[in-house]
């Protein structure tokens, strides 16, 4: 199953709270993306059929192997992206808004040349 924008961006929320919170629900990921609560549900049902996550039965969210691989790959081009947009003097606020549209879209091709480049010259990549 091929993964579009929006399921990247749940897997990587549920990333990234699992490490703030250590224990993810449904109802955290609807308060951090501003989502309805049947929205979240929808997605993490496709996401949970796709084999991308597991619903534990005290409601946690549990990212399987596929899922914690596409969302550290996701969260790897978040940081990376914003971080070079921030050196370059973009604000903190846009060069995140920023690196959140294109974490999705760049190639990995690109991007492993963006941080081999990054690092060729001393930058932070990670």
């Amino acid at each position: 199953m091929q993964l579009k924008e929006s399921g990247e961006m749940y897997l990587e929320t549920i990333y990234v709270l699992s490490h703030k919170k250590g224990f993810v629900r449904s109802i955290d990921v609807c308060e951090e993306l501003g989502y309805s609560k049947p929205s979240v549900s929808r997605a993490v049902g496709i996401l949970r059929d796709g084999g991308f996550l597991t619903v534990m039965p005290d409601g946690g969210l549990i990212l399987t192997e596929t899922g914690l691989e596409i969302a550290e790959r996701t969260y790897e081009k978040h940081t990376v992206l914003s971080d070079l947009f921030i050196r370059l003097g973009v604000s903190r606020e846009t060069a995140v808004a920023d690196a959140c549209r294109i974490e999705h879209v760049i190639s990995a091709e690109t991007f492993d040349a963006l941080k081999r480049h990054l690092q060729e010259f001393g930058e932070k990549s990670e």
